[in-house]
Protein backbone atom coordinates (compact mmCIF):
# COMPACT_ATOMS: atom_id res chain seq x y z
CA UNK A 1 0.00 0.00 0.00
CA UNK A 2 1.50 3.08 -1.03
CA UNK A 3 0.89 6.47 1.60
CA UNK A 4 1.42 9.92 2.24
CA UNK A 5 3.34 8.59 4.96
CA UNK A 6 1.97 5.70 7.15
CA UNK A 7 -0.95 3.89 5.56
CA UNK A 8 -2.62 7.66 4.23
CA UNK A 9 -3.96 8.58 0.93
CA UNK A 10 -1.22 9.10 -1.70
CA UNK A 11 -0.73 12.66 -2.88
CA UNK A 12 -2.06 12.13 -6.35
CA UNK A 13 -5.37 9.95 -4.22
CA UNK A 14 -5.58 13.23 -1.67
CA UNK A 15 -5.55 15.43 -4.95
CA UNK A 16 -8.33 12.78 -6.72
CA UNK A 17 -10.41 13.29 -3.61
CA UNK A 18 -9.95 17.15 -3.66
CA UNK A 19 -10.39 17.78 -7.44
CA UNK A 20 -14.14 15.26 -7.02
CA UNK A 21 -15.15 17.11 -3.73
CA UNK A 22 -14.64 20.66 -5.81
CA UNK A 23 -16.52 19.22 -8.99
CA UNK A 24 -19.64 18.15 -6.89
CA UNK A 25 -19.50 21.24 -5.04
CA UNK A 26 -19.24 23.56 -8.11
CA UNK A 27 -22.31 21.20 -9.85
CA UNK A 28 -24.50 24.36 -10.51
CA UNK A 29 -21.79 26.13 -11.85
CA UNK A 30 -17.84 27.53 -10.96
CA UNK A 31 -17.26 29.52 -7.58
CA UNK A 32 -18.58 33.32 -7.70
CA UNK A 33 -16.96 35.99 -6.11
CA UNK A 34 -17.94 36.80 -2.49
CA UNK A 35 -19.73 39.76 -3.31
CA UNK A 36 -22.13 38.63 -5.76
CA UNK A 37 -25.71 38.28 -5.01
CA UNK A 38 -27.42 35.04 -3.99
CA UNK A 39 -29.53 33.04 -7.05
CA UNK A 40 -33.10 32.78 -6.02
CA UNK A 41 -32.64 29.24 -5.32
CA UNK A 42 -29.57 29.97 -2.81
CA UNK A 43 -31.65 33.12 -1.07
CA UNK A 44 -34.50 30.64 -0.32
CA UNK A 45 -32.23 28.18 1.24
CA UNK A 46 -30.88 31.14 3.06
CA UNK A 47 -34.22 31.94 4.62
CA UNK A 48 -34.95 28.29 5.14
CA UNK A 49 -31.34 27.73 6.78
CA UNK A 50 -32.47 30.87 9.33
CA UNK A 51 -35.80 29.89 9.62
CA UNK A 52 -36.77 29.25 13.36
CA UNK A 53 -40.30 27.54 12.40
CA UNK A 54 -39.30 24.36 11.09
CA UNK A 55 -38.50 22.57 14.78
CA UNK A 56 -41.51 21.22 16.94
CA UNK A 57 -41.77 22.82 18.69
CA UNK A 58 -40.88 26.08 17.10
CA UNK A 59 -37.67 28.45 17.93
CA UNK A 60 -34.90 26.32 16.53
CA UNK A 61 -33.41 27.05 12.89
CA UNK A 62 -29.90 25.19 11.44
CA UNK A 63 -28.39 28.55 12.19
CA UNK A 64 -28.85 27.54 16.03
CA UNK A 65 -25.90 24.74 15.61
CA UNK A 66 -24.17 26.07 12.69
CA UNK A 67 -23.98 30.67 13.27
CA UNK A 68 -22.21 32.29 10.94
CA UNK A 69 -21.00 34.60 13.27
CA UNK A 70 -18.81 31.36 14.71
CA UNK A 71 -17.72 30.19 11.25
CA UNK A 72 -20.97 28.42 10.85
CA UNK A 73 -20.30 26.05 13.98
CA UNK A 74 -22.39 25.89 17.07
CA UNK A 75 -22.77 29.47 19.07
CA UNK A 76 -22.73 27.34 22.42
CA UNK A 77 -19.07 26.66 22.84
CA UNK A 78 -19.60 26.15 26.73
CA UNK A 79 -21.71 22.84 25.77
CA UNK A 80 -19.75 19.55 24.40
CA UNK A 81 -22.46 18.65 22.09
CA UNK A 82 -25.50 20.74 20.73
CA UNK A 83 -29.41 21.48 22.46
CA UNK A 84 -32.57 20.06 20.64
CA UNK A 85 -35.49 21.91 20.21
CA UNK A 86 -37.42 20.43 23.24
CA UNK A 87 -35.44 21.80 26.39
CA UNK A 88 -33.36 18.86 28.40
CA UNK A 89 -32.45 17.32 25.13
CA UNK A 90 -29.30 17.16 23.06
CA UNK A 91 -27.63 15.52 20.13
CA UNK A 92 -24.72 12.38 20.89
CA UNK A 93 -22.08 14.36 19.02
CA UNK A 94 -20.08 17.38 18.97
CA UNK A 95 -21.64 19.78 15.44
CA UNK A 96 -19.36 19.74 12.72
CA UNK A 97 -19.43 23.47 10.72
CA UNK A 98 -20.99 23.82 8.23
CA UNK A 99 -18.30 25.94 6.25
CA UNK A 100 -16.85 24.05 3.66
CA UNK A 101 -18.55 20.48 4.11
CA UNK A 102 -20.25 21.53 0.60
CA UNK A 103 -16.28 20.13 -0.50
CA UNK A 104 -16.61 16.91 0.97
CA UNK A 105 -17.22 13.79 -1.70
CA UNK A 106 -19.41 11.20 -1.36
CA UNK A 107 -18.35 8.51 0.97
CA UNK A 108 -16.21 5.85 -1.00
CA UNK A 109 -13.44 3.29 -0.24
CA UNK A 110 -10.36 4.82 -2.23
CA UNK A 111 -9.51 1.54 -4.92
CA UNK A 112 -5.64 2.14 -4.55
CA UNK A 113 -5.71 2.76 -0.62
CA UNK A 114 -8.22 0.51 0.40
CA UNK A 115 -9.31 3.58 2.97
CA UNK A 116 -12.89 5.20 3.06
CA UNK A 117 -12.73 8.83 1.75
CA UNK A 118 -15.71 11.45 2.35
CA UNK A 119 -19.58 11.31 3.11
CA UNK A 120 -20.70 13.80 5.95
CA UNK A 121 -21.19 14.02 9.42
CA UNK A 122 -18.51 12.49 11.43
CA UNK A 123 -19.46 8.96 10.43
CA UNK A 124 -20.11 9.99 7.12
CA UNK A 125 -23.90 8.53 6.92
CA UNK A 126 -24.86 11.11 3.96
CA UNK A 127 -23.74 11.47 0.88
CA UNK A 128 -24.43 14.97 -0.48
CA UNK A 129 -25.34 18.32 1.56
CA UNK A 130 -29.44 17.77 0.67
CA UNK A 131 -29.14 14.52 2.46
CA UNK A 132 -26.97 15.92 5.44
CA UNK A 133 -29.78 18.41 5.33
CA UNK A 134 -32.67 16.46 6.00
CA UNK A 135 -31.07 14.45 9.04
CA UNK A 136 -31.25 17.41 11.56
CA UNK A 137 -34.78 18.27 10.92
CA UNK A 138 -36.25 14.53 12.02
CA UNK A 139 -33.92 13.49 14.63
CA UNK A 140 -35.44 13.51 18.13
CA UNK A 141 -32.61 15.30 19.64
CA UNK A 142 -32.29 18.14 17.08
CA UNK A 143 -35.32 19.77 15.14
CA UNK A 144 -37.63 16.77 16.27
CA UNK A 145 -40.19 17.04 13.65
CA UNK A 146 -41.93 13.82 14.16
CA UNK A 147 -42.65 13.18 10.28
CA UNK A 148 -42.18 15.14 6.52
CA UNK A 149 -45.53 15.95 6.70
CA UNK A 150 -45.21 17.85 9.42
CA UNK A 151 -42.12 19.65 7.92
CA UNK A 152 -44.28 20.02 4.78
CA UNK A 153 -47.24 21.81 6.26
CA UNK A 154 -44.92 24.11 8.25
CA UNK A 155 -42.87 24.57 4.68
CA UNK A 156 -46.66 25.83 3.36
CA UNK A 157 -47.63 28.06 6.62
CA UNK A 158 -44.32 29.95 5.51
CA UNK A 159 -44.91 33.72 4.55
CA UNK A 160 -42.80 33.43 1.35
CA UNK A 161 -43.95 29.99 0.32
CA UNK A 162 -44.31 31.03 -2.80
CA UNK A 163 -40.48 31.38 -3.42
CA UNK A 164 -41.19 27.30 -3.49
CA UNK A 165 -42.97 27.74 -6.83
CA UNK A 166 -40.32 30.46 -8.25
CA UNK A 167 -38.08 28.13 -7.46
CA UNK A 168 -39.14 24.73 -8.05
CA UNK A 169 -42.45 25.71 -10.00
CA UNK A 170 -45.87 24.89 -9.39
CA UNK A 171 -47.07 22.28 -6.89
CA UNK A 172 -43.50 22.50 -5.60
CA UNK A 173 -44.90 21.85 -2.24
CA UNK A 174 -48.23 19.73 -2.61
CA UNK A 175 -46.10 16.27 -1.79
CA UNK A 176 -44.77 15.78 1.56
CA UNK A 177 -41.84 14.40 0.25
CA UNK A 178 -40.92 16.60 -2.59
CA UNK A 179 -41.57 19.74 -0.31
CA UNK A 180 -38.89 17.72 2.17
CA UNK A 181 -36.71 17.46 -0.65
CA UNK A 182 -36.84 20.79 -2.35
CA UNK A 183 -36.51 22.29 0.96
CA UNK A 184 -32.74 20.10 1.45
CA UNK A 185 -31.56 21.25 -1.92
CA UNK A 186 -32.39 24.86 -1.54
CA UNK A 187 -30.73 24.68 2.02
CA UNK A 188 -27.72 22.70 0.16
CA UNK A 189 -27.30 25.66 -2.49
CA UNK A 190 -27.00 28.07 -0.01
CA UNK A 191 -24.50 25.68 1.41
CA UNK A 192 -22.34 25.82 -1.98
CA UNK A 193 -22.10 30.08 -1.44
CA UNK A 194 -19.31 32.02 -1.23
CA UNK A 195 -20.90 33.54 1.60
CA UNK A 196 -20.18 30.16 3.79
CA UNK A 197 -16.97 29.36 1.83
CA UNK A 198 -15.47 32.34 2.02
CA UNK A 199 -11.70 31.54 1.62
CA UNK A 200 -10.63 34.77 3.10
CA UNK A 201 -7.89 33.41 6.05
CA UNK A 202 -4.93 35.62 6.56
CA UNK A 203 -3.53 32.16 5.51
CA UNK A 204 -5.58 32.38 1.86
CA UNK A 205 -4.13 35.98 2.12
CA UNK A 206 -0.69 35.20 2.19
CA UNK A 207 -0.55 32.30 -0.18
CA UNK A 208 -2.21 35.27 -2.77
CA UNK A 209 0.63 37.60 -1.24
CA UNK A 210 -1.52 39.63 -0.04
CA UNK A 211 -0.19 39.25 4.04
CA UNK A 212 2.70 38.21 6.13
CA UNK A 213 3.17 36.00 8.75
CA UNK A 214 4.57 36.91 12.43
CA UNK A 215 7.77 34.92 12.86
CA UNK A 216 5.48 32.35 15.26
CA UNK A 217 3.07 31.64 13.00
CA UNK A 218 5.65 31.08 9.90
CA UNK A 219 7.59 28.57 12.85
CA UNK A 220 4.24 26.87 13.27
CA UNK A 221 3.41 26.73 9.39
CA UNK A 222 7.30 25.07 9.80
CA UNK A 223 6.17 22.75 12.02
CA UNK A 224 2.98 21.62 10.65
CA UNK A 225 4.15 20.45 7.27
CA UNK A 226 7.41 18.94 8.76
CA UNK A 227 6.88 14.81 8.59
CA UNK A 228 9.32 14.63 11.09
CA UNK A 229 7.70 16.77 13.68
CA UNK A 230 4.54 17.74 13.87
CA UNK A 231 3.54 16.50 10.50
CA UNK A 232 -0.42 17.60 10.30
CA UNK A 233 -0.44 17.91 7.10
CA UNK A 234 -0.54 14.39 6.45
CA UNK A 235 -4.01 14.10 6.98
CA UNK A 236 -4.45 17.83 6.49
CA UNK A 237 -2.93 19.34 3.24
CA UNK A 238 -1.68 23.14 3.65
CA UNK A 239 -1.35 23.84 0.00
CA UNK A 240 -3.32 24.32 -2.94
CA UNK A 241 -3.23 21.47 -5.25
CA UNK A 242 -1.41 21.90 -8.70
CA UNK A 243 -4.06 21.84 -10.58
CA UNK A 244 -6.10 24.66 -8.58
CA UNK A 245 -8.14 22.83 -6.61
CA UNK A 246 -9.43 24.43 -3.14
CA UNK A 247 -7.07 23.97 -0.16
CA UNK A 248 -9.22 22.51 2.58
CA UNK A 249 -7.11 21.11 5.16
CA UNK A 250 -8.33 17.52 4.63
CA UNK A 251 -7.82 14.30 2.84
CA UNK A 252 -11.51 13.31 3.90
CA UNK A 253 -10.06 9.85 5.15
CA UNK A 254 -11.39 8.47 8.83
CA UNK A 255 -9.00 7.81 12.03
CA UNK A 256 -9.35 6.34 15.61
CA UNK A 257 -7.16 8.93 17.26
CA UNK A 258 -7.39 7.09 20.39
CA UNK A 259 -9.80 9.54 22.08
CA UNK A 260 -11.14 9.32 25.48
CA UNK A 261 -15.15 9.42 26.18
CA UNK A 262 -16.57 12.62 28.04
CA UNK A 263 -18.06 12.46 30.49
CA UNK A 264 -19.64 15.91 30.06
CA UNK A 265 -21.47 14.45 27.29
CA UNK A 266 -25.70 14.91 28.17
CA UNK A 267 -26.58 12.30 25.90
CA UNK A 268 -25.48 9.92 28.96
CA UNK A 269 -28.26 11.25 31.14
CA UNK A 270 -31.23 10.41 28.17
CA UNK A 271 -33.86 8.33 29.12
CA UNK A 272 -33.53 5.05 27.72
CA UNK A 273 -36.14 5.85 24.78
CA UNK A 274 -32.92 8.07 23.40
CA UNK A 275 -30.22 6.25 25.07
CA UNK A 276 -31.15 2.65 25.54
CA UNK A 277 -27.15 1.86 26.66
CA UNK A 278 -27.17 4.64 29.12
CA UNK A 279 -23.24 5.07 30.57
CA UNK A 280 -22.40 1.96 28.37
CA UNK A 281 -23.00 3.46 25.40
CA UNK A 282 -20.05 3.75 22.92
CA UNK A 283 -20.17 5.87 19.50
CA UNK A 284 -18.71 3.21 17.22
CA UNK A 285 -18.58 6.13 14.21
CA UNK A 286 -17.76 5.17 10.84
CA UNK A 287 -17.59 1.07 11.71
CA UNK A 288 -21.55 1.24 12.79
CA UNK A 289 -22.10 3.00 9.38
CA UNK A 290 -20.68 0.54 6.86
CA UNK A 291 -20.63 -2.42 9.19
CA UNK A 292 -17.75 -3.28 10.03
CA UNK A 293 -15.44 -3.55 13.32
CA UNK A 294 -12.34 -3.09 11.81
CA UNK A 295 -13.81 0.38 11.38
CA UNK A 296 -15.08 1.15 15.14
CA UNK A 297 -13.51 4.21 16.89
CA UNK A 298 -13.01 6.12 13.66
CA UNK A 299 -14.32 9.13 12.52
CA UNK A 300 -13.68 11.35 9.20
CA UNK A 301 -10.79 14.13 9.45
CA UNK A 302 -12.42 17.82 9.60
CA UNK A 303 -11.03 20.28 7.79
CA UNK A 304 -9.10 22.76 10.37
CA UNK A 305 -10.16 25.49 8.16
CA UNK A 306 -11.80 27.95 11.38
CA UNK A 307 -10.62 26.03 13.58
CA UNK A 308 -9.44 28.30 16.53
CA UNK A 309 -13.55 29.29 16.60
CA UNK A 310 -15.07 26.43 16.16
CA UNK A 311 -14.14 24.67 19.41
CA UNK A 312 -14.63 22.24 21.89
CA UNK A 313 -12.89 19.34 19.90
CA UNK A 314 -13.48 15.92 18.46
CA UNK A 315 -16.64 14.32 17.76
CA UNK A 316 -17.82 14.20 21.60
CA UNK A 317 -16.43 17.76 22.65
CA UNK A 318 -14.23 16.46 25.22
CA UNK A 319 -11.24 19.02 24.40
CA UNK A 320 -12.12 22.89 24.96
CA UNK A 321 -9.11 24.52 23.85
CA UNK A 322 -6.88 23.93 20.84
CA UNK A 323 -3.49 23.60 23.06
CA UNK A 324 -5.56 20.49 24.87
CA UNK A 325 -6.29 19.04 21.19
CA UNK A 326 -1.74 19.67 20.64
CA UNK A 327 -1.14 18.39 23.77
CA UNK A 328 -2.94 15.18 23.32
CA UNK A 329 -1.63 14.56 19.55
CA UNK A 330 2.02 14.99 21.50
CA UNK A 331 1.50 13.36 24.51
CA UNK A 332 -1.39 10.45 24.36
CA UNK A 333 1.07 7.84 24.70
CA UNK A 334 3.45 8.69 27.23
CA UNK A 335 1.01 10.68 29.74
CA UNK A 336 -1.95 10.06 31.58
CA UNK A 337 -4.43 10.45 29.41
CA UNK A 338 -7.90 8.61 29.77
CA UNK A 339 -8.34 5.45 27.80
CA UNK A 340 -9.60 5.60 24.73
CA UNK A 341 -13.60 5.36 24.02
CA UNK A 342 -12.46 2.31 21.33
CA UNK A 343 -9.36 0.81 22.05
CA UNK A 344 -9.15 -1.54 18.80
CA UNK A 345 -7.85 0.86 15.87
CA UNK A 346 -6.19 3.51 17.44
CA UNK A 347 -3.57 5.11 15.08
CA UNK A 348 -0.03 4.71 17.23
CA UNK A 349 1.58 5.52 14.09
CA UNK A 350 0.95 9.33 13.48
CA UNK A 351 0.35 10.42 17.28
CA UNK A 352 0.52 9.98 20.30
CA UNK A 353 4.37 11.00 21.33
CA UNK A 354 5.85 13.58 19.10
CA UNK A 355 8.06 14.89 21.34
CA UNK A 356 7.24 18.80 20.71
CA UNK A 357 8.07 20.97 23.24
CA UNK A 358 5.18 23.57 24.76
CA UNK A 359 7.22 26.83 22.56
CA UNK A 360 6.76 24.34 19.78
CA UNK A 361 2.40 23.19 20.37
CA UNK A 362 2.08 27.32 20.91
CA UNK A 363 3.73 28.10 17.42
CA UNK A 364 1.30 25.19 15.94
CA UNK A 365 -2.00 27.27 17.83
CA UNK A 366 -0.48 30.58 16.61
CA UNK A 367 -0.50 29.37 12.55
CA UNK A 368 -4.18 27.55 13.29
CA UNK A 369 -4.97 30.97 13.86
CA UNK A 370 -4.43 31.99 10.68
CA UNK A 371 -6.81 29.57 9.55
CA UNK A 372 -10.26 32.02 10.45
CA UNK A 373 -12.00 33.25 7.40
CA UNK A 374 -12.34 37.26 7.86
CA UNK A 375 -9.28 38.21 8.37
CA UNK A 376 -8.87 42.35 7.96
CA UNK A 377 -5.42 43.12 8.12
CA UNK A 378 -4.90 42.47 11.80
CA UNK A 379 -8.98 41.63 13.02
CA UNK A 380 -11.44 39.11 11.85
Amino acid sequence: MTSKRRGRLSPAATVVAVVAASALWAGEGPPRPAAAPLAAKESLGKRLFFETSLSTPPGQACSACHDPRRAFADPNSGLPVSRGAHPGLYGNRNDQPVAYAAFIPPRHRDPEEGLWVGGLFWDGRADTLAAQAQGPPRNPLEMANPDVETIAAKLRALDYARFFTEVYGEGALADAQRAFDHMADAIAAYERTPEVNPFDSKYDRWLRGEAELSAQERRGLQLFEAEDEGNCAACHPSRPGKDGSPLLFTDFTYDNLGVPPNPENPFYLLDARLNPDGFAWVDLGLGAVVKDPEQDGKFRVPTLRNVAVTGPYMHNGVFKTLFQVLAFYNTRDVARWPAPEVGRNVNKEELGNLRLTNRELEDLVAFLETLTDGWKGGTR
